[in-house]
């Protein structure tokens, strides 16, 4: 039987009562005619009758002859204009059937007004799909520990995001409810759920995917056959008595009669999701001063409706899934039924803030232009942790965008952000804050500042109840300490502690802001501070404290005249004309002070203030600028970018920057004339942007490509690129493999006339010809100087180190290639092989051949009779050869510790006791063991550690023989 035959005949059944007791005859009569179920002449009919009896007469003739539908239609009209009547005769339920089609309608309903959402700023028609849009932030099922709390707090960039990540222990890949409702560990499934998150963390985004997955369709192994929506932001506009089935049926098409059948049907697959408890304005009275609720349809305040439903007392089976703030969890947790989860959303990593940047705008240009700049600034990408960051930043940059602005020119700055930030959670995410905004702003700066100055990120209920009474930008934790729980706030992330810091000093008068900031300026020398403060710039010849710095920096942003005319139209907050004098005079003197620990910050001060005259004026101190001692940040980079290109004529760069952001800062590179540059982790990929980036004719005082992994196609691109310059300093490079064709390639370099200084190749490729190959001139000489590392003493190489010098001049006639290819010879055998004795004897033959050879090192593990025969043997065969310095030992696998070997009797016998060409003079260094028998004859690891070994320097020179015992362990190259 379908829905209009039954409503058919409960009027039927029902009609002799309603002929004596409906009262709204009219209403009735006037809604079925507007819907074309009456017609006029029976209408006139009905309305001439006198009483409400002989009227519902009049409306039955028409009833009964139109059959089911019109009955169906009076059944609404009654419903909707007798309800008290109706409730007393009873409703008609459900049918399985109908219910269904119920159910298909309401998710219908809820795909069609749950698929859009509006954003912030919005025009009246304008909306984005949520399912383009919808980026699944992190969520963690677990309280964190205070420590935690304070990690995340102080953590920025990339140790943050690892930070956030490590956090995560909900399964990404599941479906939200999945990860909500699943069951523990301990195979217990939770009947009510707490989703806790900051402002502007997407709480209410997530419910509204939630469902609108539940209305698609989206599989998920949590089955529920209905959910309801219950928006508490709406729930504060209704007034009067309501049963819970009447607030349910606020967020949806379905009536309130359609919900409670629904409820009582099945309550154990029935999801109520309720939105925004912290909005609530809610009671903290005692729950028994309530009326205790045991039906869906008992009429209450929605304060007590709502309660009961937290609390089981009505629907006990159902499951809850309450989304709110932190600050309101405390009095959550008290109504909440159990078993009970609490969860978190801890918002965007790195990977879901690239995520929503890409669906933001949907074009891969704009996309990696937009991310490659946030990415760029370690508190931005931080601060995107928070999602409705995110959307300021993209709806920020898609404006610069379509205004075909340069990012670098532009207000984007970390503060106009975070100005940005403040105003959009004042005016979305505050209801009914009690108090003016600037008496908030000054009373988060008060608690900002006291926690700056303790180096504190946390704070204690009580004091901050003291200065503030509630707020979107705190965040209220419990922890556990000892046997009882503690209440702490904070703010999201200490960078907004910074921030609110600096605004607060801007809402202070002139001698109040200078006496903050002289103390915190000059808070190491106090005690001779009248000596040299300048009465009129307090803040000059001062450096502020370092944990002080980011406020310094953000006071810099506030002082923005773009920054500045925000404030005052958003908050009507100005801000006093004596904060920016007072910064610029203090760059300006930090700047011609030359204090280069200081510059990195100074630059990001510069940005901040994005005034490009006073930047042009302040950068005239650095027009060479040396940031080569640490490794720029991306954050570094980009502030340093800003203030290049307000100041064009800087005439040498030194700095120290990861590959990543070669392309950022290609085009300041290339027009710099003098260069001096440390690049990391460059690998095949960078090198067209680095070759850019050198352009021609520099001088190239360094370039040193650390920690790169480099083909010998790009060795030979970047030292052709080498030829292109006036000149080139040094030049180290890491690369993959040192192969025969990357000696070919160096020996092309000796071939050329270009001018350089040294160029060093190094691999951790153990199958490499060698560890590391390098040349340098100097003094119209060249050396050669080849390493095999050491990986282990078990298997240590059979010739460490050659280090040949020869003159300049003859630097053609070096064969690269089988020097290194005889090395490697040498140490890929043993000297129990067969073939060792064969390969290092021409080995050996090769440097007796090279034209000029005046000195020469060499490293071996231990100076053997047979070594030392090998050592005569090149002093007799080479005729220019003036020195030869031998080491015991061999260079560590870093390549950087030394590990000594021994020198045994019977080589230094030989040597004292062969006659030597007198020319040259022979030193032999390393540990010599002083006893008179059993002498150490093994390498060991101790070896420099045992009482009877002793480190010394042998000199052969014609028939002396001098032996000095040496405190300090020489190296080869401190020769």
């Amino acid at each position: 039987m379908d829905q209009d035959s039954e409503r058919a005949r409960f009027v039927d059944a029902h009609w002799k009562t309603l002929v004596q007791k409906v009262i709204m005859v009219m209403p009735i009569a006037d809604e079925l005619l507007s819907d074309n179920m009456l017609e006029w002449q029976p209408y006139c009919k009905i309305r001439a009758a006198v009483t409400n009896q002989e009227k519902m007469r009049e409306l039955y003739e028409v009833l009964h002859s139109g059959g089911d539908q019109v009955k169906s239609a009076s059944y609404s009209c009654l419903e909707k204009h007798e309800p008290y009547l109706f409730g007393d005769l009873g409703c008609i339920k459900l049918t399985t059937e109908s219910l269904g089609e119920c159910l298909n309608k309401y998710k219908t309903w809820i795909q069609k007004e749950y698929e859009y959402v509006t954003e912030y700023n919005s025009l009246p028609g304008e909306y984005v799909l949520l399912s383009e849009l919808f980026t699944q932030p992190l969520i963690i099922m677990r309280h964190r520990e205070r420590r935690e709390r304070e990690e995340e707090m102080c953590s920025v960039g990339e140790s943050f995001q690892q930070l956030l990540v490590s956090r995560n222990n909900a399964d990404k890949d599941s479906s939200i409810l999945d990860a909500l409702f699943s069951a523990d560990r301990k195979g217990i499934s939770p009947n009510s759920v707490i989703l806790q998150g900051n402002s502007g963390n997407g709480k209410s985004f997530t419910a509204q995917k939630i469902m609108l997955d539940w209305a698609s369709g989206t599989l998920c192994k949590v089955e529920f056959g209905c959910l309801f929506h219950l928006k508490c932001k709406e729930v504060n506009r209704i007034s009067g008595e309501q049963s819970l089935a009447e607030l349910l049926s606020y967020n949806s098409n379905l009536t309130s009669k359609q919900i409670s059948q629904i409820l009582q049907k099945s309550p154990e697959k029935v999801l109520i999701l309720i939105d925004g408890f912290d909005e609530l304005r809610f009671s903290c009275s005692d729950v028994s001063d309530h009326p205790k609720l045991k039906h869906l349809s008992e009429k209450a305040p929605h304060e007590a409706s709502l309660k009961a439903l937290l609390m089981g007392h009505i629907l006990s089976e159902s499951f809850l899934l309450v989304t709110t703030r932190s600050t309101a969890t405390k009095t959550l947790d008290s109504l909440l039924k159990h078993p009970q989860r609490f969860t978190e959303i801890m918002g965007f990593s790195e990977r879901e803030v690239e995520e929503y940047f890409q669906k933001f705008f949907q074009n891969e240009q704009l996309f990696l232009k937009a991310y490659e700049y946030v990415r760029s600034n370690e508190t931005l990408i931080t601060a995107c942790s928070i999602p409705v960051i995110c959307w300021i930043i993209c709806t920020v940059l898609r404006e610069r965008f379509s205004e075909g602005s340069d990012l670098t020119s532009g207000l984007e700055t970390t503060t106009s952000i975070y100005v940005d930030f403040v105003c959009t959670l004042l005016e979305h995410h505050s209801q009914g804050l009690g108090q003016p905004v600037l008496t908030l702003l000054r009373s988060l700066g008060q608690l900002a500042e006291r926690g700056m100055l303790e180096t504190q990120v946390l704070f204690e209920e009580k004091s901050v109840n003291e200065m503030v009474s509630d707020s979107p930008f705190l965040c209220k934790f419990l922890f556990k300490r000892r046997i009882r729980k503690e209440t702490m706030f904070s703010f999201m992330h200490l960078s907004f502690q910074e921030f609110f810091t600096g605004l607060y000093y801007i809402l202070l008068d002139e001698k109040e802001f200078l006496d903050k900031l002289t103390e915190r300026f000059h808070s190491q020398t106090q005690s001779y501070l009248s000596l040299y403060l300048d009465k009129d710039f307090p803040l000059k010849h001062g450096c502020p404290e370092p944990h002080f710095l980011p406020v310094v920096q953000f006071l810099c942003g506030l002082s923005n005249s773009e920054v500045s005319r925000s404030l005052q139209e958003m908050f009507n907050l100005s801000v006093p004309s004596f904060v920016q004098p007072q910064l610029r005079e203090w760059i300006l003197d930090m700047s011609k002070s030359s204090v280069y620990s200081y510059l990195p910050f100074i630059l990001h001060c510069l940005y901040e203030l994005h005034e490009k005259e006073f930047v042009q004026k302040a950068m005239e101190a650095w027009l060479e600028l040396d940031m080569s001692w640490d490794p720029l940040s991306r954050t570094d980079c980009w502030a340093l970018l800003y203030c290049l290109d307000c100041c064009p004529h800087v005439r040498s760069l030194k700095l120290n920057f990861a590959a990543t952001e070669l392309k950022m800062l290609r085009d300041v590179l290339c027009r710099t004339p003098k260069l001096g540059l440390t690049v990391q982790n460059v690998s095949d990929t960078n090198v067209t942007d680095l070759l850019s980036a050198l352009g021609e004719g520099k001088h190239l005082e360094e370039l040193n490509l650390n920690s790169s992994y480099l083909s010998d196609q790009s060795v030979q691109q970047v030292l052709n690129a080498l030829h292109k310059q006036k000149r080139v300093g040094g030049l180290q490079i890491s690369v993959k493999s040192i192969t025969a064709d990357t000696a070919l390639i160096l020996s092309d370099v000796l071939q050329s006339k270009a001018e350089w200084e040294e160029i060093s190749l190094r691999t951790n490729d153990v199958e490499s010809l060698c560890s590391s190959l390098r040349l340098f001139s100097f003094e119209g000489k060249l050396v050669v100087n080849v390493v095999r590392l050491c990986l282990n003493l078990q298997n240590q190489p059979s010739l460490s180190e050659i280090i040949l010098e020869c003159p300049r001049s003859e630097a053609s006639n070096i064969h690269i290639k089988s020097l290194t290819e005889s090395f490697h010879s040498v140490n890929c055998i043993t000297e129990e092989s067969a073939d060792f004795d064969r390969n290092l004897h021409a080995l050996l033959s090769f440097l007796t051949s090279v034209s000029g050879l005046s000195a020469l090192n060499l490293a071996v593990p231990f100076l053997t009779k047979t070594w030392a025969s090998r050592i005569l043997f090149l002093v007799e065969s080479t005729p220019t050869l003036a020195v030869i310095n031998f080491h015991a030992g061999s260079w560590g696998s870093d390549g950087a510790k030394w590990l000594p070997g021994l020198l045994l009797e019977e080589g230094i016998k030989l040597l004292k006791e062969s006659a030597k060409r007198p020319e040259c003079i022979v030193t032999i260094r390393g540990f010599r063991c002083s006893k008179s028998s059993e002498r150490c004859s093994q390498h060991t690891e101790h070896i420099d550690q045992l009482s009877c070994n002793q480190r010394v320097t042998i000199q052969f020179c014609v028939d002396q023989c001098t032996e000095d015992i040496k405190l300090k362990l020489v190296l080869p190259d401190e020769n």
